[in-house]
């Protein structure tokens, strides 16, 4: 009788011993497949930030010309009553140009014209440049009275960016509108920036 209570003792004993190390592995393995997901997300992340600064990079390039001397094109016509009136403030919604969304910028010139964006290949080498904003109507080479249509091929006749003057491009869009040239400051670097060209009217707002 008492070595059937040892017996049982002993089996009551592993059993405990054998539920405690299954309870350590569950737990163990709930850990690494915890962390497992977290790095997964960590890289997804990254991956998805990655991708805005491509995007943003391919829209707007490093090698722009911020500021200009304030030339503007011959026949370029002034605006007779623009929505911002030169020397007043307006707000940049643009987003096309790292530190210029929300900038408070300060009206130079405005302009009636046709924007385009448009794709080219820069003079310089490198890789194409897709929709690039903006070049007016009066920056293309034999440009006459009426407006590029989308898909036509072009000379740009304008150096908003290193290797953009000369070079063949490919309107990609084309609007009427009233365009501005601005002086602001960046919202990221400080930089002051005299004579930008160019901002469309749909890409201000009031000063509130």
């Amino acid at each position: 009788m008492q070595s059937r209570k040892i017996v049982i003792g002993i089996i009551t004993i592993f059993t405990v011993l054998i539920l405690s190390a299954c309870a350590g592995a569950n737990e163990e393995e709930n850990t690494e497949t915890e962390s497992n997901k977290n790095v997964a997300n960590n890289n997804e992340m990254d991956m998805e930030e990655s991708d805005t600064n491509e995007d943003m990079e391919g829209m707007d390039h490093s090698g722009m010309n911020h500021s200009s001397t304030g030339e503007i094109p011959e026949g370029l016509q002034e605006a007779d009553n623009p929505s911002y009136e030169v020397g007043s403030q307006a707000i940049i919604e643009s987003d096309h140009m790292p530190g210029m969304k929300g900038a408070e910028a300060t009206i130079v010139g405005a302009y009636d014209t046709t924007v385009y964006t448009v794709s080219y290949t820069p003079t310089t080498g490198g890789e194409p440049v897709e929709n690039h904003k903006w070049v007016i109507h009066e920056e293309i080479e034999e440009a006459g009275d009426e407006p590029f249509e989308p898909g036509t091929e072009v000379t740009l006749n304008t150096d908003h960016m290193e290797g953009m003057n000369g070079a063949d491009a490919v309107i990609d869009s084309a609007e009427e509108t009233t365009v501005y040239m601005v002086d602001f400051v960046t919202t990221d670097t400080g930089d002051e920036v005299k004579n930008h060209k160019w901002v469309t009217e749909s890409e201000l707002s009031s000063v509130e």
